[in-house]
């Protein structure tokens, strides 16, 4: 046999002997089978079940599996981490041929509209008697089918070039899950300038709204100057979504446009000569509102009509001139045949009406909802409509009150006071707040010089409250009240000791034992300082 022969003999051994040795070590990964079931469709919200499959086909036992599940993207995790990982432990140990187990993970989805949601598995074994460690891995797709949703922008499909637009933000979810850390936001047209909305933007396009049960909604209610080019499209753009871990998740997009038109009348309101005015409970209101014909043909048969919104009207203190009021859509009509200049407009000419209406001097506050009042007048002459909104001042009360027994304080003494005879008593003072906030609160009062002021106060901490010997003043600075102290919930108050000995000059006689007190504070709606005087305290002697 020749050398030649013998070496190639030997080559071929070893070769067969190493494929055996690949072979022995070698493991389809299509023997062990891994797949995901799940809904292929999902409303947003809705709580869905994925199930993980593992199946193992082959004749090794798979040891020491451990189970990978990576939720989709914007999932809703309760306390779970994003990719959940089951141990050997956790999946029953090994995996014998023949064995089948499934595992199964909850959650819901957030996203937009027919967007991809992918659930990945992965599963890392070792088959017996191999040193290798495999790994397997499958994915599933859901998609967002319905999202149950309302989402719209309201306003009108045409408006005249530098006029007032107010429009609204409506949103509303049936979502069957509490929605949290909900924003929305718009992009304005370049020609539009922002002025105030309610609820009060972040940066005048942005709004962090409160958490959503199933069936509840809000509104954003918008105002600015919209400009531009005649028959020129505006276009407006807003989105609400969910703030997870520093990522915004889009829910709902709006896109609505706004065609500017040539003006033909201007329409101006003012109030009691001013057309910045703000108003205050108990007002009485001196409406007056011009039109003019700013068009290039003269107008005829026009109808005006004044709409009144805002919950300190009062509507039958209205009156109005050769005008028509109908209570319930508390509108107000002027038609041509009761004032000439609705009959006929000419190009440049004016025209007026006028009435008066009272504000009332307090009105009911059931929530937060209330804060920050307005009052508007929605006027509409033909197809020329124009929105004013003027704001209204908080309402700031307070009180002062007398206690002869044991209140705050150890009282004693007569009372009725009796001449020569010492008396200690407490006086309490409370502030409430109604509508805005109201900062920088002081409440002050001159105690007369027959009534000594002997130091003691409640509460002992932070009471805020300051004696002047000099100008016998009494000062506490209560600081800041939010709109509804008081009045939704515990106001502010505090009490001092005070003693009088009464002469037998003042006997029979009432006695002055605290000077009308003055409240004051700053308004921080509408900008304005706030007054109001409580009664004096007076007492007898026996």
């Amino acid at each position: 046999m020749s050398k030649k022969f013998i070496f190639f003999f030997i080559i071929i051994i070893l070769l067969a002997i190493g494929f055996w040795y690949w072979h022995s070590q070698s493991y389809s990964k299509e023997i062990l089978k891994l797949e995901i079931l799940g809904p292929e469709k999902a409303a947003l919200g809705e709580n869905i079940e994925y199930i993980v499959k593992f199946k193992n086909n082959g004749n090794l036992r798979a040891e020491k599996p451990e189970l990978f599940f990576e939720y989709p993207e914007n999932s809703i995790l309760e306390s779970e981490p994003k990719i959940k990982k089951l141990s050997s432990e956790d999946l029953g140990g090994d995996i014998y041929p023949g064995e089948e187990r499934t595992f199964k993970f909850q959650t819901r989805l957030l996203g937009k509209e027919a967007e991809a949601k992918i659930a990945k598995a992965t599963l890392i074994f070792q088959p017996k008697g191999l040193n290798q460690r495999y790994e397997l891995s499958t994915t599933f797709t859901t998609i967002l089918e319905k999202i149950l949703f309302n989402f719209t922008l309201d306003f009108p499909s045409t408006i005249e070039a530098g006029k007032n637009l107010t429009f609204r933000i409506n949103y509303l979810s049936n979502i069957p899950y509490p929605l949290k850390d909900l924003t929305c936001q718009i992009q304005y047209p370049s020609d539009f300038e922002f002025k105030n909305s309610k609820p009060q933007a972040l940066d005048q396009s942005q709004w962090n709204l409160p958490g959503l049960n199933e069936g509840e909604g809000g509104r954003i209610e918008v105002s600015g100057i919209l400009r531009g080019e005649s028959k020129e499209q505006k276009i407006f753009k807003a989105k609400i979504g969910i703030w997870e871990e520093d990522e915004f998740i889009l829910l709902k997009e709006a896109v609505k446009g706004v065609e500017i038109v040539a003006p033909s009348l201007y329409i101006f309101q003012q109030i009691n000569g001013n057309p910045q005015y703000i108003a205050s409970s108990g007002n009485l209101l001196h409406y007056e509102i011009f039109f003019r014909n700013v068009g290039e043909e003269p107008l005829t048969d026009l109808v005006l009509i004044s709409r009144l919104e805002g919950k300190g009207f009062d509507f039958y203190s209205l009156k109005a001139l050769r005008g028509n009021f109908q209570l319930g859509d508390n509108s107000i009509i002027w038609e041509g045949k009761q004032i000439p200049k609705l009959q006929f407009l000419d190009v440049n000419e004016e025209g007026k009406i006028e009435f008066w209406i009272g504000l009332k001097t307090q009105w009911e506050m059931q929530s937060l909802a209330d804060k920050n009042p307005e009052i508007r007048n929605k006027i509409t002459i033909s197809q020329a409509r124009e929105e004013f909104s003027n704001k209204v001042t908080s309402v700031i009360k307070g009180e002062q009150q007398t206690f002869f027994e044991d209140k705050f304080f150890d009282n004693s003494g007569p009372y009725p006071l009796e001449p020569n005879k010492k008396t200690l008593f407490t006086v309490a003072w409370s502030v409430k707040n109604y509508y805005n906030d109201v900062n920088n609160v002081k409440m002050r009062a001159i105690l007369p010089k027959e009534i000594n002021f002997l130091g003691k106060i409640w509460p002992k901490e932070n009471a805020g409250l300051t004696f002047d010997s000099l100008s016998r003043e009494i000062l506490w600075e209560a600081g800041d009240l939010p709109a509804g102290s008081g009045v939704l919930n515990e106001g502010k108050s505090c009490a001092f000791q005070l003693a009088i000995e009464p002469t037998e000059e003042t006997a029979e006689k009432d006695i002055l034992i605290l000077n009308s007190a003055q409240i004051s504070g700053d308004d921080q709606w509408t900008k304005t300082i706030l007054n109001f005087n409580t009664s004096a305290l007076k007492t007898e002697v026996k």
